[in-house]
């Protein structure tokens, strides 16, 4: 079973900003990545020379989710992901900005992770 963590970021696009339909299909794959330790690649894929991997959402539009792998480097591997930001993918190059903000946001992510070891080991 695979632990998933959802930044405010994506999750506010999923509840404000989508449709009933895509917030149906976004629930199912999340079922299917979180219990499924072999995911296809029509679900799931990596991002080439990067980082990150990507969870489609075909539904109205082409709807992507930029995923980190917060244990292990391979996807199928990993038993802990962040779910960083979402975007609607209408050229390649729209990757290029949702990896700068997906930057960002795991920046933020890792600062937030710190603090919270730094407070543990304060008791």
């Amino acid at each position: 079973m695979r632990e998933i963590y959802i930044s405010e970021e994506c999750e506010h696009y999923i509840q404000q900003e989508s449709s009933e339909r895509v917030r149906k299909k976004f629930k199912y794959l999340l079922e299917v990545i979180e219990e499924q330790k072999i995911v296809h690649t029509s679900i799931v894929e990596k991002l080439t020379n990067t980082k990150y991997y990507e969870l489609k959402i075909k539904a109205e539009n082409q709807i992507r989710v930029i995923i980190f792998t917060i244990n292990k480097e391979k996807f199928n591997e990993a038993n802990q992901i962040i779910l960083l930001n979402i975007f609607l993918k209408r050229t390649n190059k729209d990757y290029q900005k949702a990896i700068k903000i997906a930057d960002k946001l795991l920046s933020k992510y890792k600062l937030w992770k710190l603090k919270i070891l730094q407070q543990l080991n304060n008791y």
